[in-house]
């Protein structure tokens, strides 16, 4: 079983200062993204129940990803990166840079979505496509945050649990 406990680094080496094993860091990563995915393609799937107008499917993409990228940050600056934000201000300037660096990957996640649809055609394909998309884009996502958006994660490690941080 996975445990979800949070740990603090002490310098910017994730890897090498979190209380955690490289093998429980990838499985959680890998059950955070498959949660970011469900909430992503089940917001997609309400958008397109309740809207079925012009751009529809671009509508849905729109919210889904919104929805995937909120709670992935929430999932991966906890338990994957034990960074705490030392106020509001901080931790969005942190979501923006995560936000930035899932610019790529974004593309690469929508591509082969509407490329599925384009290609193949129905529902299935579309989310198949996503689902390609969004595991190709979660891998590049982690290199991309654990050297760029959470390198720095000495400025968390002199908060500890009891501390009150941001953890939004």
């Amino acid at each position: 079983m996975l445990i979800l406990k949070r740990c603090h680094a002490t310098d910017g080496d994730a890897d090498k200062n979190l209380d955690m094993s490289a093998l429980n860091r990838a499985l959680k990563y890998g059950v955070f993204a498959t949660i970011a995915t469900l909430i992503n393609l089940s917001t997609q799937e309400l958008a397109i129940r309740l809207y079925s107008g012009p751009f529809d499917i671009y509508v849905a993409l729109l919210l889904g990803t919104v929805t995937g990228l909120v709670s992935k940050y929430t999932l991966d600056k906890r338990y994957i990166f034990a960074y705490a934000t030392k106020s509001h201000r901080h931790n969005l300037n942190k979501f923006l840079a995560y936000t930035f660096t899932g610019g790529f990957t974004t593309a690469v996640f929508w591509g082969l979505e509407l490329g599925f649809e384009y290609w193949f055609g129905g529902k299935i394909a579309r989310y198949t496509g996503a689902v390609i998309g969004l595991s190709i884009g979660y891998v590049v996502k982690y290199r991309l945050d654990k050297h760029l958006v959470f390198a720095r994660a000495a400025d968390s490690a002199s908060h500890s649990l009891s501390s009150p941080t941001t953890e939004t």
